[in-house]
């Protein structure tokens, strides 16, 4: 795919994915949406990536979608992309946001401006979020009369609390990145000059470790984080570790420790 709304590189064991459409504070479209998924699946296939990283070019992340190329072309009579109607929260229907995700390499929000509407609900699924501290976050869902999607409402939750949940979405309201940090949006606020810094130092951290392990771990945390099926939990988390004890990551994790050497699992 051509990417016209998006930029992908890669520096050293990390891919590094910009939302490209600095005029406009890099306003989502499904074109952009196609392409933010061709590349997270570009990284996944790629051996020597370890890690992602999503962030903007210029003074925005996302100001969420772009309103004239989405919301006003569906109320022309129009579908904005490939068959958004059909799709999961007015994305494309080929694309299964959500499960992309969550069954891919890590993947970390560095956000270094606005991130409103489904600037922000794209990136609660993301395994981080890092943010610089001018950056803002709305759920404005409400204030353009509709509802948010890509199961924010369970993912704000999770992360926030029910009471502060429901104040970001149901009054609408910008947070600033310190607060978006003090209330457990963001995992990390750094100054702006930090910020893609930071978002490589964590990216290098995890890509260090073996590919599949770190997608099994994804998997058990999406499966068991709210589970009360705990036996379940620790089922599937056996069934992962028996799986674990056959494959080639583990046996060289073994050899470098006895041979005091550091692992190469890349």
């Amino acid at each position: 795919m051509n990417y016209e709304e998006i930029i992908y590189e890669t520096k050293g064991s990390v891919a590094l994915i910009t939302l490209n459409r600095p005029d406009k504070l890099n306003a989502w479209t499904p074109r952009m949406c196609e392409e933010q998924a061709d590349a997270i699946e570009k990284a996944n296939q790629d051996k020597s990536v370890g890690a992602i990283i999503m962030t903007g070019a210029g003074r925005g992340f996302c100001a969420g979608a772009d309103i004239d190329e989405t919301f006003q072309t569906r109320l022309d009579g129009e579908d904005p992309g490939n068959d958004t109607a059909g799709g999961s929260g007015g994305m494309p229907a080929g694309v299964d946001w959500l499960s992309l995700v969550r069954k891919s390499k890590p993947i970390i929000a560095a956000v270094n401006g606005p991130a409103v509407g489904i600037g922000v609900t794209m990136i609660l699924p993301f395994d981080m979020i890092i943010t610089a501290e001018t950056a803002k976050f709305g759920f404005v869902f409400i204030k353009m009369g509709i509802v948010p999607e890509l199961a924010s409402t369970h993912f704000l939750v999770s992360k926030v609390g029910w009471g502060r949940a429901s104040e970001m979405m149901l009054s609408g309201s910008l947070y600033s990145g310190k607060e978006a940090h003090q209330y457990g949006l963001a995992e990390y606020v750094v100054e702006d000059h930090q910020l893609i810094n930071k978002a490589f130092e964590t990216a290098n951290q995890m890509s260090e470790n073996p590919d599949a392990q770190l997608r099994m771990i994804k998997e058990l945390l999406t499966a068991n984080a709210v589970t009360t099926d705990i036996k379940g939990a620790e089922e599937l988390e056996t069934k992962l570790l028996q799986e674990c004890w056959e494959r080639e990551e583990h046996a060289e994790a073994v050899s470098a420790f006895l041979e005091k050497r550091k692992p190469n699992f890349r």
